[in-house]
């Protein structure tokens, strides 16, 4: 009987102590994660929680990541308590520092530049010191390289580089991305994923994409 990685585990290969399922170990519900997704830095990553920023509960926003993702090193997720007004003369938050001034009418929410939730779809990699900005949706299957900051949507099966992120180029040709989209093999049992890695991990895309066709066809 075949042994696959616990993906109830914080830390799934005990060689490998960089690596956690970020599923395993956040605290916040608003921090929604898919199974075998995990954060890989040598400084504590179990610590993943500490790079999503200006999450404040009056706000309610949400992070969401897929399955299968992998996050490197240093990875930042602003969240929209970063955002301030902008339609007035200054930006400045007045309203939250002490004194005269902390008597100030907050802004309420209706009057912030509030993005909504940050989604990041399946199987997407996330490069070192990348910083996602608030609102942002990544698709499923998208690379983002190393030090980007990503202020719009990422379209699936995508590179982007740079701040700001840009798509560079897409990573297969469109019937190939429309076979993955189709197929979603992050949300197979484990047992059928197990099953497509020779084809999952075949560099010959006309083979892998005859392969999808006939795996789809069957269902």
């Amino acid at each position: 009987m075949k042994r696959f990685p616990d993906k109830n585990a914080a830390f799934p290969n005990p060689a490998i102590p960089s690596l956690c399922y970020i599923k395993n170990v956040v605290k916040n519900p608003r921090i929604i994660v898919g199974d075998y997704t995990y954060y890989d830095d040598v400084d504590g990553a179990d610590k993943f929680e500490e790079h999503v920023t200006h999450f404040y509960e009056f706000i309610g926003d949400k992070l969401i990541i897929g399955n299968f993702c992998a996050i490197a090193k240093g990875v930042n997720f602003i969240m929209n308590g970063a955002n301030h007004r902008m339609d007035c003369a200054t930006a400045y938050p007045f309203y939250i520092m002490s004194g005269d001034w902390g008597g100030m009418i907050a802004p309420v929410k209706d009057e912030l530049p509030l993005k909504g939730d940050t989604v990041i779809g399946n199987d997407v990699w996330i490069g070192q010191n990348v910083t996602v900005m608030p609102g942002v949706h990544i698709g499923d299957g998208a690379i983002i390289g190393t030090n980007s900051t990503v202020a719009s949507n990422i379209p699936p099966y995508c590179v982007a580089v740079g701040n700001p992120a840009r798509v560079v180029r897409k990573r297969f040709d469109d019937e190939t991305i429309e076979l993955l989209e189709r197929l979603r093999w992050w949300d197979k049992p484990i047992e059928e994923i197990d099953a497509l890695l020779p084809v999952l991990t075949n560099p010959d895309l006309e083979e892998m994409k005859t392969s999808f066709r006939k795996y789809i066809d069957k269902k």
